[in-house]
């Protein structure tokens, strides 16, 4: 549309949010007028004075075209409230957003869409827990938000991959950045098969203040948020609050009680979020139709082939277990064991959680 670069420049005001922009289109009916307005017909429409003179202070300096350019060169494109691929279920929040930066793109079919999100510390039940579901949603069509962090949400945002669904990025900063910075395959990926998105301008670090805002974009584009794994006081459980005052329904899964990685997620069960085992369990609590849905499979089904494969298989559990106590329990020599398990992960039956320390993939559990 013509008018964003004008909406940018409202955005990058202090003090101008989605309210104070509202009361701007109702006063002028589109805010290139607002823009160009004199100070006389600011105050008349209603603006402040700080926000005025916030206003009327920025006008004089800053080019609109420069910073639309900016957008540009970071491969990114303005989506505004008034904008059709606005997603609507943000547009339903009173705070939500009046400019989106992204990367990517933004479908129809990302209204059927679920939050996953969880500690950055997470254990080896946790990033199985994140991929699973992320894998698992994504093929039944369910769009996965997270927040590209560290730990749960870099698990979710993989599964989603793995299943050759969508999966949308929300970052606390500006989207030429990627933070963390390892994560910049992945984010490379949730561009071509999704999006990156934030409210934040071009050019804005990390820093700490930015992500509570961040974190009700997460819940505000999901139907709902899944909290895998997370402390108490931890952001994640902040997400699940702010989901909750926005009428999003809240899910944990449960964990080991002796853990302070499932201390939040246990609590938030404790207080009437949904406990969830599988899939099914989010899929029913939303009301999203999934008989004829393809739920894809985490590994893939191989039986095992021999009585080692068996004999392994039958030691490993969900908690990782060291190569050594492997040795110690089946009497087995430890160059059939490291072969066996290595069989095994190529099957798609166990996976390496540490060093030299494996566990069985969920499917096998």
């Amino acid at each position: 549309m013509s008018d964003h670069k004008y909406w940018l420049g409202f955005t990058l005001v202090p003090e101008i949010g989605s309210k104070r922009l509202a009361l701007l289109l109702d006063w002028f009916h589109d805010l290139e007028k607002a823009w160009f307005a004199t100070e006389s017909q600011l105050i008349q429409s209603g603006l402040e004075r700080q926000p005025l003179t916030n206003f009327l202070n920025l006008r004089k300096t800053l080019d609109l075209d420069s910073e639309v350019a900016k957008v540009r060169r970071a491969g990114a494109q303005i989506v505004t409230l008034e904008d059709q691929s606005y997603p609507a279920l943000l547009r339903k929040l009173p705070d939500a957003p009046p400019l989106l930066y992204v990367r990517g793109t933004l479908e129809p079919e990302d209204e059927r869409a679920l939050a996953i999100v969880g500690t950055r510390k997470a254990t080896a039940y946790g990033r199985d827990a994140a991929l699973y579901f992320g894998k698992q949603l994504a093929g039944a069509g369910v769009t996965i938000i997270s927040g590209l962090a560290h730990g749960i949400d870099t698990e979710a945002h993989k599964g989603a991959l793995n299943a050759g669904g969508r999966t949308i990025a929300v970052l606390g900063c500006g989207v030429d950045r990627v933070y963390p910075a390892d994560n910049h395959k992945l984010a490379q990926e949730i561009i071509q098969h999704g999006a990156i998105i934030s409210e934040f301008p071009i050019n804005t670090p990390p820093e700490a203040r930015n992500f509570p805002r961040r974190n009700r974009i997460i819940s505000g584009l999901s139907l709902g948020v899944l909290v895998i794994e997370a402390p108490e006081h931890s952001g994640a459980i902040i997400t699940a609050s702010v989901a909750a005052e926005q009428g999003r329904e809240v899910f944990a899964t449960p964990g080991n009680i002796f853990s302070p990685s499932s201390g939040g997620t246990n609590r938030l069960i404790q207080d009437g979020a949904k406990l969830v085992i599988n899939v099914k369990d989010v899929l029913d609590e939303l009301n999203i139709a999934h008989n004829n849905m393809h739920i894809t499979r985490v590994a893939q089904k191989i039986a095992p082939t021999n009585p080692t494969e068996i004999s392994i298989l039958n030691w490993l559990g969900a908690d990782p277990i060291h190569i050594d106590e492997i040795v110690r329990l089946s009497g087995l020599p430890i160059t059939t064991i490291s072969s066996t398990l290595t069989i095994l992960e190529l099957k798609g039956l166990a996976r390496e959680s540490g060093y030299m320390q494996y566990c069985l993939v969920p499917e096998q559990l």
